[in-house]
């Protein structure tokens, strides 16, 4: 990968972190996200002129990926600019002054306005507000699909989170009313399992219900993938087994194959099937950036290698141990000679 040229306006000589972007960014971005942008503000403290998506990569144990991935929702939220040599990569990083933000749209398009854009907190909606939101008619049809699909009558509570997803992350209503009818077709009714799927959609950038059926797709037959690999029949996966498998396909950006391999281990060792076993293990592949299966060969040889030279030398040791009553000088006896000194000494 090309090295990146940082540039940077306005910034503190020190590692100085604004309050609105705590206020405004922070709270609704990924946690992984921000250690990167905040990486970058330390480096263009220490004036810092160069570094690689690889390099980030290795600093926080990610995949190059993970970093890009990072630096396009920053780029998104208007707080960086990225630069591109002839070879598509990023040649170059822009950070602007935070306070230069609260000026600017949060994104050129609704389609990649994320949660922190608009409204950092759907909590901030008053009373009057929420008024005056519902007297819009796509307002009235999207509380009205979304009652219809839960069969209840929404609570302010609700109604906050629905005007959220359409007015802060600007979702349109037939988005809306394919979250909640995949949700609930699912068997998940809860307005909170909802809204985190519409911030992850958000951070991505879906914006339509094209693409938002596009992730369910891979979503679903990734899901389904490891239900098999587990042996997993007549029920669905809860909420936690899916966010599991979501790390591993996206934080992570394992293969399938490589999830499946990890199920059938852990299959193996347990007896039964163990999202905790399978994401230790996958956890630890992680760490040791493996991408594909022959990574996995690799790994597995090397530890071999390693058991087999703890045996050996736990062998030696043992022996050592059991012969330790025979190592000392050992002495030569004529017994011919000692037989005739005794008959001397008896006469």
């Amino acid at each position: 990968m090309a090295n990146i040229t940082l540039n940077g306006s306005g910034l503190l000589p020190s590692t100085c972190v604004p309050n609105i972007f705590i206020d405004k960014y922070m709270t609704n971005a990924n946690g992984e996200f921000v250690k990167i942008y905040l990486y970058l503000l330390r480096c263009m403290s220490q004036e810092r002129q160069a570094c690689s998506i690889s390099e980030l990569a290795d600093i926080f144990e990610h995949t190059e990926k993970d970093v890009l991935r990072a630096l396009a929702y920053w780029e998104k939220m208007n707080l960086l600019h990225l630069e591109y040599n002839a070879s598509h990569e990023v040649s170059g990083i822009s950070l602007g002054h935070l306070d230069q933000q609260t000026s600017h749209a949060p994104s050129q398009t609704p389609s990649v306005t994320t949660p922190a854009a608009a409204h950092p907190s759907k909590d901030a909606y008053t009373v009057e507000q929420m008024e005056q939101f519902q007297e819009d008619e796509a307002v009235q049809e999207v509380l009205f699909i979304t009652e219809n699909y839960l069969g209840r009558t929404l609570n302010p509570t609700d109604i906050r989170t629905i005007l959220y997803w359409y007015e802060g992350l600007h979702f349109s209503t037939d988005l809306i009313e394919y979250l909640i009818e995949t949700c609930v077709s699912n068997g998940h009714t809860s307005l909170r399992y909802m809204e985190k799927i519409a911030l992850s959609w958000a951070e991505t950038g879906i914006s339509s219900v094209a693409e938002a059926k596009k992730e369910h797709s891979m979503h679903h037959q990734d899901a389904y993938a490891v239900m098999k690999a587990f042996g997993i029949n007549g029920r669905n996966l809860i909420a936690a087994e899916l966010t599991a498998i979501q790390k591993w396909t996206g934080s992570y950006a394992m293969s399938i194959e490589i999830i499946k391999e990890a199920c059938r281990r852990t299959i193996q060792a347990t007896g039964k099937p163990s999202f905790e076993y399978a994401d230790t293990i996958l956890s630890n592949w992680h760490k040791q950036q493996v991408r594909t299966m022959s990574d996995i060969v690799k790994l597995d040889a090397a530890h071999k290698k390693t058991r087999s030279a703890s045996k050996v030398r736990e062998t030696a040791q043992h022996t050592t141990a059991g012969n330790r009553f025979n190592n000392f000088p050992q002495r030569a006896y004529n017994y011919e000679q000692l037989e005739k000194q005794l008959l001397k000494t008896s006469h």
